[in-house]
């Protein structure tokens, strides 16, 4: 094994400092010479090639010995750092990453299929770290400071992005984008993957055309919003729908949609606009399916009572390990809103409002599968009568540490097929023959 020599890694060091060095000089003076009345009037192309032809003019203007390739890497680097991200940009571009991590200046991991590497991509310090943030978040008309450290934010092709900096980040801010795409996972995607499989996803295409109300469950990273905009695909497009996020990333296809969004509290500590608030607005809208990114706290309770007062065919996601945890959830929500509802009743709610619940499960490796569509079918007695439809067991880990297993057909027929069968729904009795569907 090529072990690299102290005074060979201090000559790189040496090298990436003056290249830094020569970024920053540039960039400076980039910033000195723009005329920023002009630049607004520019288009966002047109004004990159103008701005390309500064920066290499002042390279040329620099005494450098830098290669081709260095040289053209140092004006990329100097562009991204004006128009874009700065060493964001390099991850950004690159389709493979799912998720970049930043724990601080230096420290950046990202996602790639599942396995976590660490990057050589590495801000100046926490302020040029800040800067980038405060870039971000101020796009969507928010911000980020000592007084309100906390934000959650989104890029402009729709991935999600939250921050958190100092005092209550110890070791510099921390930054979490969740990678969504311009071209995010379809459904024919999700099928090549073994997501799940031709007769889940017919069963979730009538789910949806009959109208049922659908919730979406899992572990953070297990694909509950790509699941979500999967499901949406099927909603016709003569329906009226309203989505109410914290931070907007649902990307629905159909042409009648009103898209709303929370807003935090201002510098004063007022104006917040909860979930809550959006999901009573929305009743007003006349929406004809209500979508809600992420059922985290008090608005559930409202959720439900839309879902059982015409709003069928409604959906929203929530963290739960298992369907039957998801149930249990909801329960600590609707209790988060201060009425002090009897558990029975609460239940009613929840089991007349949902009919079916999917289950999104991230396994060991990177797999993320569907490992349950539950159907939800009513009470007994204080309990909430559930069954598996669909289900899939995992059989073991394989040479490479990813999990492999198998997708099963229960053998039982769903209760709500006759609402299928109205809706002008047909599915075919083998769909749901007890049998082993597929293996990985």
């Amino acid at each position: 094994m090529k072990t690299i020599q102290p005074a060979a890694r201090s000559a790189e060091s040496v090298k990436a400092q003056e290249f830094e060095n020569l970024k920053r000089k540039i960039h400076g003076k980039l910033v000195d010479k723009l005329d920023l009345s002009k630049v607004g009037d520019l288009e966002g192309d047109v004004l990159r090639r103008e701005i390309r032809l500064v920066v290499e003019h002042l390279c040329d203007t620099e005494e450098t010995f830098l290669n081709r390739n260095e040289r053209e890497r140092l004006i990329e680097e100097v562009l991204d750092e004006t128009f874009g991200l700065g060493p964001l940009e390099l991850l950004l571009k690159d389709p493979s990453i799912s998720d970049i991590l930043i724990n601080g200046p230096k420290n950046i991991y990202v996602e790639r299929r599942g396995k976590m590497e660490k990057t050589t991509v590495e801000f100046r310090d926490n302020a040029h770290l800040l800067q980038i943030i405060d870039r971000i978040v101020s796009k969507i008309g928010r911000r980020v400071d000592e007084t309100c450290p906390m934000v959650d934010a989104r890029l402009p092709d729709g991935s999600r992005v939250n921050a958190i900096i100092p005092p209550l980040a110890l070791d510099g801010a921390a930054v979490s984008i969740r990678r969504f795409g311009s071209n995010p996972l379809k459904l024919e995607d999700l099928l090549n993957y073994k997501a799940f499989t031709p007769e889940m996803v017919m069963l979730l295409e009538g789910a949806m055309k009959a109208r049922l109300n659908v919730v979406i469950s899992g572990g953070t990273g297990s694909g509950k919003t790509t699941l979500l905009n999967t499901l949406s695909s099927f909603i016709g497009n003569q329906d009226r729908i309203v989505t109410i996020e914290d931070a907007a990333e649902i990307q629905l296809q159909q042409d009648h949609v009103v898209r709303l969004e929370t807003r935090p509290p201002n510098i004063e500590g007022k104006g917040a606009i909860t979930a809550t608030d959006l999901v009573k607005n929305a009743l007003r809208m006349r929406p004809e399916r209500i979508i809600i990114g992420e059922c985290r706290g008090p608005e559930t309770l409202d959720m439900l009572q839309a879902m059982n007062t015409g709003h069928d065919g409604s959906l929203t996601t929530l963290h739960a390990n298992t369907p039957r945890d998801a149930l249990a959830r909801m329960e600590t929500m609707i209790m988060m809103s201060g009425f002090e509802l009897p558990i029975k009743a609460m239940r009613q709610q929840m089991s007349s409002a949902v009919h079916l619940i999917v289950q999104a499960t991230r396994l060991q490796g990177g797999p993320r599968k569907v490992t349950h569509i539950t159907e939800v079918i009513g009470m007994e007695q204080d309990t909430i009568v559930m069954q598996d439809i669909y289900r899939y067991q995992q059989d073991g880990i394989d040479e490479n540490g990813r999990a492999f297993g198998r997708f099963l057909a229960t053998g039982i027929r769903p209760a709500f097929m006759d609402k299928l069968e109205s809706a002008g729904v047909r599915l075919p009795a083998s769909a749901f023959r007890q049998r082993v569907m597929l293996t990985d």
